[in-house]
């Protein structure tokens, strides 16, 4: 099992980087050429959520990015620094952590937002949320390579 760990500051400008180095490690894994742009896009969006809720949260911590290539699946996680409320458990929006869902503002819309439109591009999308921060997981099948004679 093969793992990547990126880790950046919560700025805007870095989150194309972490999409590019997704879309070469998840070609490196095995994924289907034609879903690249769709681990692309997912990638690009989890990170643009991270970064957002950093910055609205005064967290300087990094954003956390971890691609592992397993046996016939290829993951992403993109983990962020904002607490749970509550002190932990799992919930369906990490960006909802410290809003109720009757008060969410714009910026808690467009984090549900963002998770809409990762699991339209996502079929295997996992949410969670700890004392220690939310994270994204997602993967995608991965083929393997064949050697032709």
């Amino acid at each position: 099992m093969a793992t990547v760990e990126l880790r950046f500051s919560a700025q805007p400008e870095h989150v194309r980087t972490a999409r590019l180095v997704a879309a070469a490690v998840a070609r490196r894994a095995g994924v289907d050429e034609a879903v690249l742009d769709e681990v692309r896009l997912a990638v690009g969006e989890a990170c643009s959520r991270a970064v957002g809720l950093h910055r609205s949260h005064g967290i300087t911590a990094p954003v956390r990015v971890m691609l592992s290539e397993e046996e016939k699946t290829f993951s992403i996680e993109v983990g962020d620094e904002i607490p749970a409320a509550g002190g932990g458990g799992s919930h369906g929006a990490p960006g909802a952590r410290e809003a109720g869902a009757a008060d969410l503002d714009s910026d808690g819309e467009d984090e549900m937002m963002g998770l809409a439109v990762i699991s339209g591009l996502v079929d295997d999308v996992e949410v969670t949320s700890t004392e220690d921060g939310g994270v994204i997981r997602m993967s995608w099948p991965t083929t393997p390579a064949t050697i032709v004679p």
